[in-house]
């Protein structure tokens, strides 16, 4: 097990709980779990037959479910999701609430993937698939990661822009602030400043009730559909939903944190009660942000306006009330600090993981300087570009959670395949049912991409027609990968586990574990998904161009 930079050699324990005996890169994510609400011991054994005593551990474990997906509501989803209502009435809330079983299924396999292994997403990555794969999505992380935090300082200028506080005074304060919260080596304070501004980001609620019943209400049904039919840019704003409200940096920062949390199998289904309640209060806060918008812009001028974030604080002042404004300025403003602490974090628990460094927020600065240099170079470098004058900062909102919906199938499949490995997960591996949600997740995401991709090639072309085309493959491919899947199950999967053996199964040392299996299939898939991936990103780019200068 290795511990780069380690300041002296520390003994290790004659006696360990199971918690001590995963596969961790830094000892710090080992021992006690100490959360913003509670502490629950590692020796700690005893059932919990009351229901006080549930409530307690439960408020101990919450965290990092809640955390990352209120934290998915950052600048750029309170961004989209108010062009979606600005632009689109209420035609789209239908997509959120598609969204949210998506959302929990792929956290939840997260979540129990940092339990059961003590692993981070990108070490198992690495492990599992090769350096070069390891690479592969890691760079992609760190890419989309980097255009994410400049849509969050976008966030904290457009909000105190707003309310009369100047780009070069705010966006520095920010900084430090961010900067500040994660240098104490202290998992818990920094817990609770995460939970202050998970508390902040209700200001949305009152937004949506002060908008509601306005004489511009009347903004379309919640039925599948798009107000004034599919087109390729409709298409666009779909996909940056998708990948505003299941982002990429999730899948690592909430695996990471539960390991830096010292979460083990034994508390997996108080966690998945954390990532159930964070999956009602992302959607719920989105549908707020949705509807408010809708109401507020649909019959006048500025419907089908959109310009950015900004414009929509000064749209919701003028049309509702002032109050209306400061509520959606200190939602966006929250939301920036609060999504740039967890991108950030993500980013720093990845590169930690690539390179085998002390990764912790257990850890002040002086034991883990790779982690907060890396933590605080990605915050100063998207600082800096934010600052550049004359940016379409709308358009680069849009367009970073668009190239987010293009790129997750990537990431899902990476996660589907871990999630069926039976040398890291044994008998938590995925069930055939949950494979196949999963399944039709990336193929939906893929389809999507695709639609984007022939639609930016060919301006002209019916969307609905291709629609029915696109989608109509992916029900003929997904039917026929479930008849082979039925017709193939290894020996692994038909080994039964009981109860005790799930509560108490880790992964053995990674080094000790057998080589995965060699599929030339599954090679090629995953060139050709990454082939089109780069294909519709680059296709992205042009699409925005061409919005940019309004062809």
């Amino acid at each position: 097990m290795s511990d780069h930079g380690a300041a002296a050699t520390v003994l290790e324990p004659t006696f360990a709980p199971p918690a001590e005996r995963r596969s961790v890169l830094d000892r710090a994510h080992v021992g006690d779990i100490e959360g913003a609400l509670g502490t629950v011991s590692s020796f700690d054994t005893g059932p919990r037959r009351s229901l006080r005593r549930r409530v307690a551990t439960l408020l101990a474990i919450m965290g990092p479910g809640l955390v990352v997906m209120v934290a998915d509501n950052d600048a750029g989803g309170l961004a989209v999701y108010g062009q979606a209502g600005q632009d689109y009435g209420m035609s789209l809330v239908w997509v959120l609430v598609l969204l949210a079983p998506v959302l929990f299924i792929n956290q939840e396999m997260v979540s129990r993937l940092g339990a059961v292994t003590g692993a981070g997403h990108a070490r198992l990555i690495v492990e599992r698939f090769g350096r070069r794969w390891g690479t592969f999505a890691i760079g992609d992380l760190l890419a989309l990661n980097a255009l994410t935090l400049v849509t969050e300082f976008i966030g904290v200028t457009l909000a105190l822009g707003f309310l009369g506080v100047g780009r070069y005074v705010a966006v520095p304060i920010a900084v430090v602030v961010l900067i500040a919260a994660t240098l104490t080596g202290s998992f818990r304070r920094w817990e609770r400043v995460m939970y202050l501004l998970v508390a902040a980001s209700a200001a949305v609620v009152p937004l949506a009730i002060i908008s509601h019943g306005h004489q511009h209400a009347h903004a379309g049904g919640l039925l599948p559909g798009v107000q004034g039919g599919l087109s390729s840019t409709s298409v666009l704003l779909i996909i940056a939903l998708a990948g505003t409200t299941v982002a990429p940096w999730q899948l690592f920062f909430q695996q990471s944190n539960v390991v830096d949390k010292r979460i083990t199998p034994r508390w997996l289904g108080y966690e998945r009660i954390d990532t159930l309640i964070g999956t009602l209060v992302v959607i719920g806060g989105a549908v707020a942000v949705m509807l408010a918008c809708a109401w507020a812009f649909t019959g006048t001028p500025l419907h089908g306006a959109y310009h950015d974030a900004g414009m929509i604080a000064t749209g919701l002042r003028t049309n509702i009330s002032p109050l209306a404004g400061d509520l959606f300025a200190i939602a966006l403003l929250d939301a920036s600090i609060l999504g740039a602490a967890a991108v950030s974090l993500s980013s720093s628990y990845a590169v930690g993981d690539y390179f085998g460094y002390r990764h912790s927020l257990h850890r002040p600065w002086r034991q883990a300087r790779f982690f907060h240099g890396t933590y605080a170079a990605f915050i100063a470098i998207a600082a800096i570009v934010v600052l550049i004058p004359g940016s379409p900062l709308g358009l680069i909102t849009t367009g970073v959670q668009a190239l987010a919906g293009i790129l997750l199938p990537s990431a899902t499949v990476f996660l589907l395949l871990l999630c069926n490995d039976h040398e890291i997960l044994g008998p938590w591996v995925n069930s055939r049912r949950l494979n196949a949600l999963a399944a039709v997740v990336v193929g939906v995401l893929v389809a999507l991409s695709m639609t984007l991709t022939i639609t930016t090639l060919f301006p002209t072309i019916n969307v609905a027609h291709l629609c029915l085309i696109v989608f109509g493959a992916l029900g003929i491919i997904l039917a026929t990968l479930g008849i082979v899947s039925q017709r193939t199950r290894t020996e692994a999967q038909r080994t039964a586990y009981s109860e005790w053996d799930r509560r108490n199964w880790t992964m053995p040392p990674l080094e000790t574990l057998a080589e995965p299996r060699r599929s030339r299939v599954r090679w090629l898939a995953l060139v050709a998904l990454r082939g089109q991936l780069v294909i519709a990103a680059a296709l992205l780019l042009v699409k925005l161009l061409r919005l940019a200068v309004g062809a």
